[in-house]
């Protein structure tokens, strides 16, 4: 059913229930919604209308009440259709604003303290991904002879971002070498991002001989390695699982386990988020219930965007039960990329 379908009676008590479920955690029930927002209906209309709607999918009806729930179909219509992302108080954005830039003197903490930063305000389970590293581009590469059989590779990305790999070579490899095939790679490589490199690397270096110089045979060996992250999901920073613990769609035996899971499986978390910045990227993406692909977070609702480093992005955002204030989370996940894009640029 699309918005058109529904009429503005139907509109309204779609989006009342929304928004006392989002309350109060409990079904809604018709009188409830006839008293609380004064419509200019009776209890037995919004009875009827209720019905319509479930009919429809987009409430439902548990079995141990007589009240209804928004379904995943309901929350998406709510946010798509029957609410706008809030503007935040002026005192909320200056108090985000200072806390992230005081996060600049450390630099390597920053994107963890965002995430707590994140998680404390929104009362969610917040996560921040490292920027990917594909589109930056390389300003500098060295390499650093530790011992006779292992070279430290440095990887500068002109956004600031730095890459590290140590590697095993022949330990019959001379210094010399080592310093010619930096200066080589330098100079064909130096400008293109890290995704071309590994994808033209041995188109640009055909020319040179591995016998002549051994130390291209440990770069075509390792292309993935060197210029690629090997583990992503080790980048995604999670924070606040006890604020979804303590929601009561989670104080059941079952579902607390099921929290525990999600939490515990970071791979699904960091893949989720990477999939649901690139629905939109310059704009908040939620994605509700089943929406998600993996039915391990079919309870919950995710709401993301992604935030600049130069030339290369990250992830930030929250997971929480689908009955959350998407008007407020989505200004809060919103205002918290659009700042820490403005603090990491001023770097």
């Amino acid at each position: 059913m699309f918005e058109e379908e529904l009429s503005e009676r139907e509109k309204n008590v779609l989006k009342f229930i929304v928004q006392q479920f989002i309350l109060t955690a409990s079904p809604v029930g018709s009188r409830n919604i006839a008293k609380k927002y004064n419509l200019n209906f009776s209890a037995a209309t919004v009875r009827n209308i209720m019905s319509d709607l479930e009919d429809s999918g987009f409430i439902n009806h548990p079995h141990t009440s007589a009240g209804r729930v928004p379904t995943d179909k309901g929350y998406r219509f709510y946010v798509d259709a029957l609410m706008r992302m809030e503007e935040l108080p002026i005192v909320e954005r200056e108090a985000i604003s200072a806390q992230i830039d005081s996060f600049q003197n450390q630099r390597e903490e920053m994107l963890g303290l965002v995430s707590r930063l994140l998680s404390n305000i929104t009362q969610q389970l917040a996560c921040v991904l490292y920027p990917r590293l594909d589109s930056g581009i390389l300003e500098r590469l060295q390499i650093i002879s530790v011992s006779s059989s292992r070279i430290l590779i440095v990887l500068s990305i002109s956004s600031g971002m730095v890459k590290t790999i140590t590697l095993e070579i022949n330990s019959g490899i001379k210094e010399t070498q080592i310093q010619e095939v930096q200066t080589i790679l330098n100079e064909r490589l130096g400008g293109l991002s890290l995704k071309e490199i590994r994808t033209t690397f041995t188109e640009r270096m055909k020319d040179f001989s591995t016998d002549l110089h051994p130390v291209l045979t440990v770069f075509l060996e390792s292309i993935d390695k060197i210029f690629k992250d090997a583990n992503p999901a080790e980048k995604a920073i999670i924070t606040g699982a006890t604020n979804l613990l303590r929601k009561p769609e989670f104080d059941s035996p079952d579902s607390f386990q099921g929290v525990i899971e999600m939490i515990e499986d970071k791979d699904v978390i960091f893949h989720v988020f990477e999939k649901a910045s690139k629905v939109n990227q310059s704009a908040v993406s939620v994605t509700i219930g089943a929406e998600n692909e993996f039915p391990l977070l079919g309870d919950f609702s995710l709401v993301a965007k992604e935030y600049q480093f130069g030339e290369i992005t990250g992830t930030l955002g929250v997971i929480g039960p689908k009955r959350m204030e998407y008007a407020k989370i989505m200004a809060i996940v919103n205002y918290v990329s659009d700042i820490l894009t403005e603090t990491l640029t001023k770097q």
